[in-house]
Parts: structure tokens; sequence; C-alpha cells
């Protein structure tokens, strides 16, 4: 069995250097026009997170997470695929990756992540869920229109955010995120599904919010990240190109959101009491600003 890195509060190898000096973490922080433009249009686009040698360690860390029989595989709190025995054509969605492998666990404490995070969210950044994707080639795996939140009403107050990182270039032939600038605005929508139907969502918008659904495509190269609100309206189209688009995801919340289930809210994680802050090992803190001070 595989060490359950979860246990490890920090990153565990050297695939990030964590800043040793404020002026360091600086070199990390965004501008007042790009959190200003976030909070206009609920999203932030083309923010360089990984090198190249950080994308390559994460495609080799993913292609062994392909196989069901991996040794971590009894980690993941969700994993789904077709299980194809050719790569490129592998549809693979998982969570919690960063429990298994060196390179996805410390990518959730990479400066170029965090200190935006905490831009973003106002404060102290604490863990929610990790994601991957892969769509493989020729292959119609939409992603319909949906808002992230809906999906995790079990934790209250809403203060979170994803961080969507490409681990290949992503672009409109191969299926890269569209958002709907300033959707982010709108109240919580009814859950349409995820897959199949990219315009399931159209029945349960107002006319207002049919007229102002104009969807944005969001290309980045390898490496490069968007990140979103937690109410964005957003989707990705099929893969029409003969390569597979690999993405990891991180979604983050400020420090002290609560729970709102007496159970476990991933599977297979320790139950935290409704009503009571988020934390323990499965929801460790990744920065607080107050390392920027000195």
């Amino acid at each position: 069995m595989t060490v359950d890195l979860a246990q490890f509060p920090h990153p565990v190898s050297d695939f990030v250097a964590l800043p040793q000096s404020p002026d360091e973490w600086a070199k990390y922080r965004l501008t007042d026009e790009q959190i200003a433009f976030y909070h206009e249009f609920g999203y932030l686009s083309g923010i360089r997170i990984l090198t190249e040698r950080q994308v390559e360690q994460l495609r080799e860390e993913l292609q062994g997470l392909f196989d069901p029989n991996h040794p971590g595989h009894e980690l993941f709190y969700e994993y789904h695929t077709n299980e194809s025995p050719d790569p490129s054509r592998v549809l693979f969605h998982a969570l919690g990756a960063w429990r298994i492998t060196p390179g996805f666990h410390d990518l959730l404490w990479h400066p170029a992540f965090t200190v935006p995070a905490s831009q973003l969210l106002g404060g102290a950044v604490r863990f929610w869920h990790d994601q991957l994707f892969c769509k493989p080639a020729h292959h119609g795996g939409v992603v319909a229109w949906h808002q992230d939140y809906s999906y995790w009403t079990r934790t209250k107050p809403m203060a979170h955010l994803t961080c969507w990182i490409g681990l290949d270039d992503s672009t409109v032939d191969n299926g890269c995120l569209h958002y709907v600038p300033g959707s982010h605005r709108w109240e919580l929508l009814p859950i349409t599904g995820l897959a199949g139907d990219m315009d399931a969502v159209q029945k349960v918008l107002s006319p207002e919010q049919q007229a102002a659904f104009k969807p944005i495509a969001i290309e980045l190269k390898a490496g490069e990240a968007s990140f979103h609100h937690p109410l964005m309206m957003h989707g990705s189209y099929e893969n029409r190109t003969d390569r597979p688009r690999r993405a990891a995801v991180i979604n983050v919340f400020l420090d002290g959101v609560c729970s709102q289930l007496n159970q476990p809210l991933l599977k297979g994680v320790d139950v935290i009491p409704a009503g009571q802050p988020m934390g323990g090992k499965f929801f460790p803190l990744l920065f607080d600003p107050k390392v920027m001070q000195g």
C-alpha cells in the first residue's frame, strides 16, 4: 500500500521550493489590476504556475495513476476511467491524487498558486480537494455548464476558489475551459448535470441570464492556470485533436469555512461535525498571508 501523503501538511519532495523571506513570497503576488479583474468578471487566467520540469513530472505521475491497479488506488476519493489500453484514449477524472504522489501533493503548497489564491479569497487558504482531468484524443468528453458551489453546499459560508492548471496546452480544439464572464453574480442555480448535454443549463436560466450568456474560451499554455469564483458558470467542449488534454485542479476555501454535515465530506475522510470549522489532515492550511509580513 502507498503511504497516505495526507499525513504531511507540507511539501515532501523537491517539486517546489518555498520562499524563505517576505520579498521572495512577494514575487508571486497578483497586481491590483488582476485582482480587480477577478472581482469584476469572476475569473483570472494566464497565471504561470508550473515550470516545464514540473509539468513533465506531473504528466509522468498522472500516467501511472491511470492504472486502476496502482498501489495507491484506494486513496482516491473518486476514480472514473474508461480503462483504455491506449494512453491517448484514456478518459479520466479522479479526486485525491494529492494523497498518492509527491508532485500532486506538493503542488498544493506551490507559492505561485497559494499567494494569488490568498489574495483572491482575502485571507488564509485551506485545502478542499483536488481533481485530475484527462480528455482523450477525438473524444466527446464534454463537461456541461455548471457552478462548482452547486456540488459544495455541504460547506458554508461560500468562500471558495478553484484553480485549473493545464498539463497540456488547452485550446478551443482540444476542449479548453469556457467561462461566462459576470455569471459569478448570479444566484446558485439548480444542478442540470455535468455530462452529455452542454445546453441543459439553459432551461434553468432567466431571460436576463440567457441574454448575458456569452461564453469566452480560456486558452492556456501548459503550466498556466485560471482561477474562478464558485458561482462562475463554466464548462468545456469535446477534444477534437489527436492528443489528450490533461489538467490538474485545486479547490480551496477561506480558513474558517465550516462543515454542514455530520458525515464524511469526502469518501474516507474524518467527520467534521456540522457547524465546526474545516480542518485536520484532510483539509490542511496551505497558506497564511502573515508569512509575507516577516
